[in-house]
Order: C-alpha cells, then sequence, then structure tokens
C-alpha cells in the first residue's frame, strides 16, 4: 500500500481574506498587464508541469491508490499544456479591440477587454491538475491573478501543487491554499472578481449561494448524467469500444463520462457482448493491472458498489466485466470492476445519481421520440453522445435536446477541440471555459466610445427641440 499524505490544516478564513488583498492590491497598483508579462505567467506555469511531470504522476498515484504514468501524463500534463500553448498562441489576437458600428461615421465604438482582477479557482479531485491549472490559461491571458483552493480528497497532489507555484510565482500572482470542507466553504465566501467551480450539483447551491452574498460573477462546471444513444444504423461494435473506452478511463471518475446508454431492444444483448470484448482487449486483467485507475478511496468505492447492489435488490441483471475473474476482495488499492447494469428501472437510484465510476446502466428503447422525451425529462446534461450514420435522425436528436456539448460517433472528443467551448448548461453547468470563451469568461467586456465632432453629435438630444428633431424622429422610426 502506497504511503497516504495527511489532509493539509484549514487554512484560516481570514488568511486567504488577507491573501485576497495583497493580490488585489497588486493588481490595482501593477494595472493590466501587458502581453509581455501575461505569456511570461503563462510559460511559468507550462515550465512548472513539464519539469516536474514525473513528480506529479506519483503524487496522482498516490492520491489514487494506482493511477498509470500515462493516464496522468495524457489527462492532467498534457491536456493542461496544451490549454495553456492556445491561449499563448492566440493571444494578441484576443487583445484587439472589437470595432462596432457607431451612430455616426467618424464616431469610433469598440469592445476592450480588460482584467478583472483575481479569480478564485476551487478545483475537485478526479483531475487535480487539469481542472485547477487548465483554467489559468484563460485567467492569465486575461490578465488576472488566481487563488486554488484544490480538493483535500487528493492531498498529496495538492501539497505538491501549492509547492511548485509558491516555486514559480509570487504568492500576489498565484496562491494555492489547503484545507477541507471549512477551507472550501469560505474560500467561496470571498470577494472574488469571478469564482470558477468544477464540482457536484449539489455542492453548486452553496457555492452559488456565497457567492450571490458579494455578488461575484461565476463559471460553474458540473456533471450530471451524460446519456449515449446508440442509432440502429452505428456500428454496434465501434460504439461498445468507444463508449467503454471512456468510461473505462480514469475508473469512470470523469464529469464527461457516459452515465448510461439508450441501445436499439433488438441490440441490447449485442452491445453487452462487444462491451464485454471490448474491456478484455484493453484490460486482460484489471486487479493489478497499472493500466487500470482505481477508485479515488474506499468511501467512493463504497457508494458506487451501493448504486450495483439497489439495481441488483431491484431486479437488474448485472453484469461484471472480469476478464481474468480476479476475486476483487483483497487488493492494493480500490479497483472496481466495469459493470453493466442490464434491464434497469426509474426506481434504481443508479438512474438518479451521478455515478461517476465504471458503471454503465443499458436502456432498450423502440423508437428514438421515446429516448428524445426521457433525454428532456431529465436535467441537462453536461454531455450528449450521439453513434449514427442517419444524418436526419442526427439532426432529429441535436436539434431537438440541450446539453453541454455534443460528440457524435465518440465520447469526450470534443473537450479535445480547445477552441470549443466547454461548459455546462442548467443544473450541469453555468458559464464556459477553453480557448477564447476562457479569455471572454475571465475578461470584463468594456464598451468605449469616442464621439463624433459633427454638429449633429453634439446638438441631437438638447432641447429645445423643433422641427429638425421632429423631422429626424418621423423618419427613423418606421417599419
Amino acid at each position: 500500500m502506497n504511503t497516504v499524505t495527511p489532509i493539509a490544516p484549514d487554512t484560516n478564513a481570514n488568511v486567504m481574506k488577507a491573501l485576497l488583498g495583497r493580490q488585489k492590491a497588486s493588481f490595482l497598483r501593477e494595472g493590466p498587464p501587458g502581453i509581455d508579462t501575461r505569456i511570461d505567467r503563462i510559460d511559468r506555469v507550462i515550465a512548472l508541469l513539464v519539469d516536474h511531470k514525473d513528480a506529479i504522476a506519483a503524487a496522482l498515484s498516490e492520491d489514487f491508490g494506482s493511477r498509470s504514468v500515462e493516464a496522468s501524463l495524457l489527462l492532467d500534463v498534457f491536456t493542461c499544456v496544451g490549454s495553456l500553448k492556445y491561449a499563448k498562441a492566440h493571444l494578441a489576437e484576443w487583445l484587439k479591440p472589437e470595432q462596432h458600428e457607431a451612430l455616426f461615421p467618424d464616431a469610433v465604438a469598440e469592445v476592450v477587454y480588460q482584467p478583472k482582477g483575481v479569480v478564485g479557482v476551487l478545483s475537485p479531485w478526479n483531475f487535480p491538475y487539469q481542472l485547477a491549472l487548465a483554467p489559468l490559461a484563460g485567467i492569465l491571458a486575461a490578465g488576472n491573478r488566481a487563488m486554488i483552493k484544490p480538493s483535500e480528497v487528493t492531498p498529496a497532489s495538492a501539497e505538491l501543487m501549492a509547492k511548485l507555484i509558491a516555486g514559480a510565482f509570487d504568492e500576489t500572482e498565484i496562491a494555492v491554499v489547503q484545507g477541507g470542507p471549512a477551507t472550501g466553504t469560505a474560500f467561496t465566501s470571498l470577494a472574488f472578481d469571478h469564482l470558477i467551480f468544477t464540482g457536484g450539483t449539489a455542492i453548486a447551491h452553496h457555492v452559488m449561494r456565497a457567492a450571490a452574498e458579494n455578488l461575484t460573477p461565476l463559471t460553474l462546471e458540473l456533471g450530471g448524467k451524460s446519456p449515449v444513444i446508440v442509432g440502429r444504423s452505428a456500428d454496434l461494435a465501434d460504439a461498445a469500444r468507444r463508449v467503454m473506452t471512456v468510461k473505462t478511463l480514469n475508473a469512470g471518475q470523469i464529469c464527461l463520462a457516459p452515465d448510461h446508454v439508450y441501445v436499439p431492444e433488438e441490440s441490447v444483448e449485442a452491445f453487452a457482448g462487444h462491451a464485454v470484448a471490448a474491456v478484455g482487449a484493453m484490460y486482460p486483467a484489471l486487479k493489478e493491472n497499472p493500466d487500470y485507475t482505481s477508485i479515488v478511496n474506499a468511501r467512493h468505492h463504497a457508494r458506487i458498489q451501493g448504486l450495483i447492489d439497489d439495481a441488483r435488490a431491484k431486479g437488474a441483471r448485472i453484469v461484471e466485466i472480469n476478464p481474468a475473474a480476479e476475486n476483487f476482495s483483497q487488493q492494493s488499492a480500490h479497483r472496481m470492476p466495469p459493470t453493466l447494469i442490464l434491464d434497469p428501472t426509474e426506481e434504481m437510484r443508479v438512474l438518479q445519481e451521478e455515478i461517476f465510476g465504471p458503471v454503465l446502466p443499458v436502456l432498450p428503447y423502440r423508437d428514438i421520440a421515446d429516448v428524445i422525451d426521457r433525454i428532456n425529462a431529465r436535467p441537462r446534461p453536461l454531455a450528449l453522445y450521439y453513434f449514427s450514420q442517419d444524418q436526419q435522425e442526427e439532426a432529429r436528436v441535436l436539434d431537438n435536446t440541450t446539453s453541454g456539448g455534443v460528440t457524435v460517433n465518440d465520447c469526450m472528443s470534443h473537450v479535445t477541440a480547445e477552441g470549443l467551448p466547454f461548459g455546462g448548461v442548467g443544473h450541469s453547468g453555468m458559464g464556459a471555459y477553453h480557448g477564447k470563451f476562457g479569455f471572454l469568461a475571465f475578461s470584463h467586456p468594456r464598451a468605449v466610445y469616442h464621439q463624433s465632432r459633427m454638429v449633429e453629435a453634439e446638438y441631437m438630444m438638447r432641447p429645445p427641440y423643433g422641427e429638425a428633431m421632429r423631422g429626424f424622429l418621423a423618419a427613423a422610426i418606421c417599419k
């Protein structure tokens, strides 16, 4: 068993408030940073990730009990570096004022993007570095400072992050505060100029209430039950393989993981068979396989097992995908075999709660209209995944559903396109970031108007109003 890093003591609320005050004072004193300063800060985050990638992977493996080096480098380092490099490459373009139409021909109407000031980042445990540091691409590109509160569920990663950030940045640029739920609660109550929270919908209600006291603008990146639709024209084996690839990635502990899958009723058994084969091809054995991530801790393992047990007790067929027929009762971590839930019913918890693990309910359907209705009866998901070669049906599904994002004929791929917005809608989130959308989210679009020198511009609104004004209004207010 790996050495367990203890959770850091809670950071005192007054200490965090004072730190925020120093960051705000430094921001006001120095003013909006130039492009060279912004790029330097972005470069320092990139260097931090690249130079310490092995230590980051080791901390992540300690926190999860087992997580492959390759998975951590891909999901927590590569993704961050890509976001930061994209922002750096496009920053000069994003900073250009936007020109808009003005009332008079020699007037100038433009939008200038200002940094908001200090952005709070409250990040989760499932991708400790990606979801804490990737937002810095937009935050730093926009010219802001940042305070980060990483999750206490992954204490080794949080401790290392605090150390690395402190070594690369002055605390008035970027700072990391550590602690448990009490620190998180106090953090959300600080008067940030913007706050981004990534986590569960239930906690988001509390975050939003706390932010409301300071009228702090929010970006909420939540989760939800992202559905998969397998159309009748889809390649069933390909769809099953792609779904299980993402469902088993990080052991399903991904906000964008496929939560449940709708399959034509005549294809359920075939889909299940393809899913079992796909997992066996990726993971011939699971129990001590370094490529297969452990559930992060015993509490979450028990929670996910509870969903399976509840479904079994209520009549579902449970298909545990265990290629080597291993006994998981004794192991060095908290690995859990991928599990299909067949014949699920709505009263089962697995269809009511976000799963966040390697468990996949398979729901049969007869008509695509029924699937659309069932999706629309639930809170709007973070993602929707659709497999089909039927373009008319694809248009029908996309036109009649709402989700944060969509990937067609794969799962989660839309998030790899850095230029696309990443965000939810309704219960799955508020606002979006990535690429230019992150720059915009963390900027204030300031309207700047240079008035015309024409005489009409000055006298247009000044009384007394006479025939000229009445003639102008009569001509202007028309169909």
